[in-house]
Formats: structure tokens, C-alpha cells, sequence
């Protein structure tokens, strides 16, 4: 049994390293997001809304339903916003996609500004994951 659980503890270190480095990256992206959108300043850029107001938003779906939270944007070869990265609410390990900004709509209320879609959980559940920056 000892032998059995010897041989185990490398691969449950790995897989324990690869969540903990998929964090990481998580975090730098989210850094450099923000710093990007403090430089970029209140010019909007996608959607009428600035970097930081389309990082500050929520992804939310039918019934204002919370999907996910924006984390990143992705820009095309011309430098527009072609869509977000959206960390999945609940993933465990966290899961993060690509969400195109065709077919978002801007909901506000109150003071919170969110991104609304027609896509269900498990279709935003079901997008390829987000490449997260590897340094």
C-alpha cells in the first residue's frame, strides 16, 4: 500500500503544480489586462465601453443569470477587440474561454455595467479554452 501511494505522490505534485501554474498565468493576464486598460485611459474600445469598464463587467446570460467574469481582451491583427477571455463561474480548477464580442449586449444596472448573451452555461462551458500567457 505505502509502495502504491510512493508512486502517486509525483503525479498528484504535477497535477497540483499544473493547477497552481494555470494560476499563475491566470493572474498575469489579469495583471497586464489592467495595466493596459489604466494606459488606454476612457476611450471606449468595444461595445461603447473602455478596457476597464469591459474588464470590470460580468458575463451574464438569461434571467441576468452571472456566467462568467471578464478577465482579459483579445485583440485582432488590426488591434480591435475581437472578444474576451471569461473565467467560467464555478469552474473548478478555474476554466477560462474565448468569448466573441459579436452578439453582446451591454446591460446596465445601477452603477454595475455587464456584458449579456445569448449562450447558455454549458455552451459558454463548451467554448476551447483561452491560450493564458506560459511567463
Amino acid at each position: 500500500m505505502n509502495k502504491i501511494l510512493i508512486a502517486l505522490a509525483p503525479m498528484v505534485l504535477v497535477a497540483g503544480c499544473g493547477e497552481n501554474a494555470n494560476e499563475a498565468a491566470a493572474d498575469r493576464m489579469e495583471d497586464n489586462a489592467e495595466a493596459n486598460a489604466a494606459a488606454a485611459g476612457p476611450i471606449p474600445v468595444a461595445l461603447g465601453l473602455s478596457e476597464a469598464q469591459l474588464l470590470d463587467a460580468n458575463l451574464v446570460g438569461a434571467n441576468n443569470v452571472e456566467l462568467g467574469d471578464v478577465n482579459s481582451l483579445v485583440r485582432g491583427p488590426a488591434g480591435a477587440v475581437e472578444g474576451l477571455v471569461v473565467e467560467v463561474e464555478d469552474s473548478n480548477p478555474e476554466r477560462h474561454v474565448q468569448v466573441p464580442i459579436s452578439g453582446l449586449t451591454v446591460v446596465t444596472r445601477g452603477t454595475d455595467t455587464d456584458l449579456s448573451t445569448t449562450m447558455t452555461r454549458e455552451q459558454l462551458a463548451a467554448l476551447p479554452e483561452a491560450k493564458l500567457p506560459v511567463q
